[in-house]
């Protein structure tokens, strides 16, 4: 179980949508505002937040590095799309201000100091530092709730980082990710979700997503994710890395309707549901007469079937109970089987 503020996560809370801001801002305080904004009138519970400090969390050889859905080195994609730590904290500040729950990512020691400096209250650590042991242990030592993605690492790799987390004793969830951009259907495994749920008995699990639309976060609420986390943008007709795989405000609405419907469909575990009984008495079938049926005559498969509704004495798998009694008066064709019937 996870408690942030009032909001708890745990197998059996409502899912936690996630409208992940990431660079989506460009480097600008102004439209991270905006999209904080929309998001809030979309109905979002939770915000998360990227921060970089590209020379504490990028060496010279990242400069020569481009990631796959770009021309323009890592460096200087996040050199230009990162907002300062003042402009950070005023983010941080008006998203806590709008009663949304802030979520942060680190990328380097410093930023995870900083966070915990200004009363972060989770931790979201992305999938490339999910392998990243010293980072871990750094992030553990200030003993709050961390959401942990796990793109791009085995489950043998998640089972070390988890292992570590517990030990710590932190609160703490799992989520699959497929780190492409925008991830083919063929590649996100969603089958690997249900693995996670499996091997990780103990943990929240929850999925990030890259892929285009909802299909894929509805899916993974169905299979038992109880975080969903997917980027956020106000307008898709802008160009920047993660726009394509970000869902806008009707997007947001839309899974986010989902997300409650789904939750309430899991609701219950009861075998039998009360609100089913007007249905129930038409659908079952009981026993019938299959033609008339003299006194003292012995019930047979000859003399009896069974047909709706399901309001007699005997339902249909009564009938087995019926062969070879005798009938205790004239019982007329095409009628229910009541008790003072037999003898």
């Amino acid at each position: 179980m996870i408690k942030i503020g009032k909001r708890i996560i745990s197998k059996n809370s409502k899912p936690l949508i996630v409208a992940e801001i990431g660079i989506n801002h460009f480097g600008s305080i102004k439209l991270a505002k905006k999209i904080v904004d929309s998001a809030k009138k979309s109905g979002a519970e939770a915000v998360k937040v990227q921060i970089h400090l590209p020379d504490e969390e990028m060496s010279e050889e990242a400069k020569r590095i481009k990631p796959g859905n770009s021309n323009t080195n890592i460096y200087e994609i996040i050199k230009s799309n990162s907002l300062s730590l003042k402009d950070e904290k005023k983010l941080k500040e008006y998203i806590e201000k709008k009663k949304l729950i802030y979520i942060a990512t680190p990328f380097s020691y410093k930023a995870a100091k900083w966070l915990n400096d200004n009363n972060l209250k989770i931790f979201k650590i992305g999938s490339g530092e999910c392998n990243n042991i010293p980072f871990i242990k750094y992030v553990c030592s200030f003993k709050k709730p961390m959401i942990i993605s796990t793109g791009m690492n085995s489950l043998e790799t998640v089972k070390k980082t988890i292992r570590i987390v517990k030990k710590h004793k932190i609160p703490h969830a799992i989520l699959h990710c497929i780190n492409l951009y925008p991830v083919n259907y063929k590649y996100i495994r969603l089958g690997r979700l249900n693995k996670m749920i499996q091997t990780f008995k103990s943990s929240i699990i929850g999925y990030s997503d890259h892929s285009i639309g909802n299909t894929i976060p509805i899916a993974a609420l169905a299979l038992g994710a109880k975080i969903i986390e997917k980027h956020f943008v106000i307008e898709k007709n802008r160009k920047g890395p993660d726009i394509i795989c970000s869902m806008d405000k009707t997007e947001l609405k839309d899974l986010l309707a989902a997300s409650i419907k789904i939750h309430e469909a899991f609701s219950s575990n009861k075998e039998i549901i009360s609100e089913e009984d007007k249905s129930r008495r038409f659908a079952f079938h009981s026993v019938v007469s299959k033609k008339d049926i003299n006194k003292n005559e012995v019930l047979s498969w000859k003399n009896l079937t069974t047909k709706r509704p399901g309001t007699g004495d005997f339902l249909s798998h009564k009938i087995y109970s019926l062969i070879g009694r005798k009938a205790k008066k004239y019982i007329k064709k095409n009628h229910l089987i009541k008790k003072e019937y037999i003898k």
